[in-house]
């Protein structure tokens, strides 16, 4: 088995909560590529002879670091998914963006077009401001709502895009530049699904992230 890059936070009998790295892929695209979180940690259950497999219950893109949950079973992931669609789970990222966000605080509330439902969504981002450097500010920011690429579309909205943003901006446009989106899932909170005990997890902002901030 390839070695690990990501680490894994909790595990129990019912989930698995992990701090994925940058640029590894939850799922396969279209194109079916290998190495995916998901077959990474279920090779690891298999190795331990762990006779169940993981399901990731939410999403993260490639570039986004940080915390996700896997389900061991379908019967957990079930109930998951519903404690995400009753918006009882609470997800908070920090992202760096361009240029200096003049509120404190404020709610983002824009429809979403989904491509696949051929309509637009209802989509609610809170955030709020922890520092203002020279070109980029540092936001703590919960998406209420959970659309594809919420977060990425209402900062652009805002006119304050991702730090490495490239699919909704040019990166061409702004002078500041980094390797990735600079979007890190910091932290979820959650009942358990099974013994219902509020959990709360938290992954370090990673390396990279890290040095950005401290060197720009």
């Amino acid at each position: 088995m390839a070695a690990k890059r990501y680490k894994i936070i909790f595990e129990d009998d019912s989930i698995i909560v992990v701090d994925k790295p940058s640029g590894m892929l939850v799922i396969p695209t279209p194109k079916k590529e290998t190495n995916t979180l998901t077959d990474l940690l279920n090779e690891d259950l298999d190795s331990r002879r762990i006779a169940v497999n993981a399901y990731p219950c939410h999403r993260l893109d490639r570039e986004t670091s940080g915390i996700i949950i896997y389900a061991k079973g379908k019967a957990v992931r079930a109930g998951m998914m519903e404690a995400f669609r009753a918006r009882s789970v609470r997800k908070t990222y920090i992202a760096f963006v361009h240029g200096a966000v003049k509120k404190d605080f404020d709610t983002i509330a824009a429809s979403i077009y989904n491509r696949n439902k051929g309509k637009a969504e209802s989509a609610v981002t809170k955030y709020r401001v922890l520092e203002r450097r020279r070109d980029f500010s540092v936001l703590e920011v919960e998406p209420v709502t959970g659309r594809t690429n919420q977060i990425r579309i209402h900062l652009k909205a805002i006119g304050h895009p991702l730090v490495g943003e490239s699919v909704y901006v040019f990166r061409k446009d702004y002078d500041l530049k980094f390797k990735r989106v600079a979007l890190h899932a910091r932290r979820v909170e959650f009942a358990h699904p099974a013994t219902g005990e509020k959990l709360v997890f938290d992954a370090p902002l990673p390396e990279d992230m890290e040095r950005f901030k401290t060197s720009t």
